[in-house]
């Protein structure tokens, strides 16, 4: 019996620490998968990709708006009252666009970042759009039961009232296509669904501004740009995490192809939901907020 009882004890302590270090791998490994953590980064980084994705000055483009804003008003699916009670701070920004009838330029900023929702809203939602009458808002057979449609409140009358009714942005058949086109491949945070499926405030507005730049020639990867920076404002908190996420893989934010960072792999809500398990909590980036889906 003591010839055999050390044996016994090392071969009992051998099988408690493989048992033991086993267990200890096998939670580690859990670990690393449920609660991801990022690379150390500097405050100076963190400042300059906000300056980079969020510029405080904001980003200006050559977009036409001209009298726009007076024939949304004209029409009603803009009731003027309701617009300048909601945005009393901004009275100027309100007269620019909704008075004037010779702005060759928009400027999207984190201040200006709801009116354009709004405003542009109603462009997409007023504008007669093959997306709109033959998408997929259509499939349900019912298209008012959307938030683009049922959350407008800002008109005259319901939001059906005036949904692609009016022809307020010239539009060729061919050109009508192309928004089509270039709509299926801008998605939103906010839901999985691209453009095309404007579902939603934030893609009603997005067809609005396709419309309006594909109607005065734009090129493809000005209209990605240009739709790029409005998400941005729009939801800050989701670009600036993309953007820290292309940076750690060696491409500087303005240096991302537009059309892949608002493809369905970045910019829809699984895709976005996607990349944060990747990169998980930045530190610096957790206070940028984001816009919601209604007025």
């Amino acid at each position: 019996m003591s010839k055999f009882f050390p044996k016994l004890l090392l071969i009992l302590a051998a099988f408690l620490a493989g048992s033991f270090f086993s267990r200890y791998r096998a939670s580690t490994q859990v670990a690393s998968r449920v609660s991801p953590t990022s690379s150390p980064v500097s405050v100076a980084q963190i400042n300059q990709l906000k300056i980079q994705v969020l510029p405080p000055q904001g980003f200006t483009f050559d977009i036409a708006w001209g009298d726009l804003g007076q024939r949304l008003v004209k029409i009603g699916v803009i009731d003027r009252a309701k617009f300048d009670k909601l945005f009393a701070g901004q009275p100027d920004l309100v007269k620019k666009y909704l008075d004037g009838s010779d702005e060759t330029s928009i400027t999207i900023t984190a201040d200006s970042a709801q009116f354009w929702v709004d405003l542009l809203w109603a462009a997409g939602l007023a504008q007669k759009s093959p997306v709109l009458d033959s998408g997929p808002m259509q499939a349900s057979g019912d298209p008012g039961r959307f938030a683009s449609t049922g959350g407008w409140t800002l008109g005259k009358k319901d939001a059906m009232t005036y949904y692609s009714q009016s022809q307020l942005i010239p539009l060729t058949p061919d050109q009508h296509e192309r928004v089509k086109s270039i709509a299926e491949n801008i998605y939103r945070p906010c839901c999985g669904n691209s453009t095309a499926f404007p579902d939603c405030n934030h893609g009603m507005a997005a067809l609005g501004l396709v419309e309006l730049m594909v109607s005065q020639g734009a090129s493809d990867d000005q209209i990605y740009r240009t739709i790029l920076a409005f998400n941005s404002f729009w939801f800050p908190q989701t670009y600036l995490e993309l953007g820290y996420h292309f940076s750690k893989s060696g491409t500087s934010w303005d240096r991302v192809d537009p059309k892949l960072a608002l493809g369905k792999s970045f910019s829809s809500g699984p895709g976005y939901s996607a990349v944060k398990r990747q990169i998980g909590t930045v530190p610096g980036l957790n206070d940028a907020g984001g816009g919601g889906c209604g007025v």
